[in-house]
């Protein structure tokens, strides 16, 4: 079940960040140049930091096993997607996307680890 979660986020991480536009800005506001905004963005990206905390911590929990490969798939895709901002019509690069991008996947590891630690430590699970 988390495995498939993990395959069905991760199409959909593809599919927005490689459409030339905003999905949800065609569907909430009937502007596909438009983009939602969850918070106001401060020195990263808010909404990027968020989707890849979630993404990453979905990920790190379906993959747990396999812990070295998926972290550095993670890391390789919130890189990778961010950079074919620079070939995507009407998409834009952005160092704060980026940074939002590598934050949401730095803290979700953390969380991960931290909750691996104190459920092996206490006997949890």
């Amino acid at each position: 079940m988390l495995k498939t979660s993990f395959h069905v986020t991760n199409i959909l991480l593809i599919i927005f960040y490689l459409y030339p536009g905003a999905i949800l800005g065609c569907y909430f506001y009937n502007d596909c140049n438009l983009q939602p905004s969850l918070t106001k963005d401060f020195i990263i990206s808010s909404n990027h930091f968020f989707v890849f905390l979630i993404f990453g911590l979905i990920a790190f929990i379906a993959f747990s096993k396999e812990k070295k490969i998926i972290m550095v798939y993670v890391f390789f895709i919130s890189i990778f997607l961010e950079i074919m901002h620079f070939f995507i019509p009407i998409r834009a690069f952005e160092i704060k996307d980026l940074f939002g991008n590598l934050i949401g996947v730095i803290i979700s590891l953390i969380i991960f680890n931290s909750f691996n630690f104190w459920r092996k430590k206490y006997g949890l699970f």
